[in-house]
């Protein structure tokens, strides 16, 4: 809801159920999807493709590993069909996956999941853009697997994670005044597009807004910092965001952070039922994240004027300066109210003051 180029309230809806059918959701009424979804070939998950696909457990122990791969992501397409038909032309889908390594009856193998995804999405059409690699690197003095210090039998660890990025159909075209301000009041600072458009992302632990009664290795949740990055870099103040796997929340957390809608699917019910609890700790620690990212954006100022860097422009919303002109609109708010209803919350929010620089 906008008023004047300034959002009022966003809706967070949650729905449990498997996303192989999303029917209650509109055609085309999605703006971006970002989503974690099972690993196949990861053990922590074995369960939840299994329970869809009794075959997948006979497969395994049969040590038919390439069938039961197959099998696994068949289920995962099955989303991603449905994905394609409520998401909007022009719209983003972000998928944070990891490849999958397996000792099979003696011989160490790895599952690309991320390239079986790749050319799931390039087959229905959409724009391949450039991924994003998590690195998530290992201090145990164990991680390295094989032989040991002799070659040639040792394999290389895994460290990090794929951000995979697709697009549908064309650019996104925002033609409207309207939509032009909504635009330029979601705009980000200068110095957060250098580090969050880099295709390395050194986002360390699982940083969470809300603390959940289920541990990452039942979840597989991944950092709040990582969602509200990739919410603020390809949607707008407004947009509906889609979490077809939505675990303990992230997405809905960094959506409700961002100004965006939600609508979030979980198909494991104790995971479902723990996704809204403690309102008011999702407020504070939200309004938090908000003023510190303000925080952060005067310290880089000021270590630029110290650098001698004297090209600034006014930020309009705030009093703020900045970097670009581009910046000059951008408008951030903290939570007024939380409030639930039925299966969703609905957020209502107050713009942050100006600032004396």
């Amino acid at each position: 809801m906008l008023y004047g180029g300034i959002l009022l309230k966003t809706t967070h809806k949650t729905v449990n159920t498997s996303s192989v059918d999303l029917s209650f959701i509109e055609n085309n009424s999605v703006d971006l999807v970002v989503t974690s979804p099972p690993y196949p070939m990861i053990e922590m998950w074995n369960d939840s493709f299994c329970s869809q696909n009794r075959n997948i457990q006979l497969l395994l122990n049969s040590g038919k590993y390439d069938d039961a791969f197959n099998e696994m992501h068949n289920i995962l397409q099955k989303v991603w069909v449905e994905i394609d038909r409520v998401l909007t032309d022009g719209g983003f889908v972000c998928i944070n996956i990891g490849d999958a390594t397996k000792n099979c009856d003696g011989i160490f193998r790895m599952f690309s999941n991320h390239s079986k995804i790749i050319s799931f999405f390039s087959k229905m059409g959409y724009s391949i853009l450039p991924d994003i690699i998590w690195r998530k690197q290992t201090n145990a003095p164990n991680k390295f697997m094989g032989s040991g210090m002799y070659p040639a039998g040792a394999y290389v660890t895994f460290e990090h994670e794929y951000i995979l990025i697709f697009r549908k159909g064309r650019k996104r075209e925002f033609k409207s005044t309207e939509k032009k301000l909504n635009r330029q009041r979601s705009a980000y600072f200068w110095e957060e597009r250098n580090i969050w458009f880099s295709d390395l992302w050194d986002i360390k632990g699982v940083s969470q807004i809300m603390k959940k009664p289920v541990s990452r290795d039942r979840s597989g949740a991944f950092p709040f910092e990582l969602a509200y990055r990739l919410i603020n870099m390809y949607s707008v103040k407004g947009d509906t965001v889609l979490d077809p796997f939505a675990g303990t929340g992230t997405v809905a957390f960094a959506s409700i952070a961002s100004e965006r809608n939600s609508i979030n699917i979980e198909i494991d019910t104790s995971l479902y039922e723990n996704i809204f609890t403690g309102r008011s700790q999702i407020k504070n620690k939200i309004n938090v994240y908000i003023k510190s990212r303000i925080k952060n954006h005067i310290e880089f100022i000021n270590k630029q004027k110290a650098l001698g860097k004297e090209k600034f422009y006014i930020n309009t919303q705030h009093n703020l300066l900045v970097k670009t002109r581009q910046e000059k609109e951008a408008s951030f708010s903290l939570i007024e109210s939380i409030s639930k209803n039925y299966s969703s919350l609905e957020c209502t929010y107050n713009k942050l003051p100006c600032y004396n620089e």
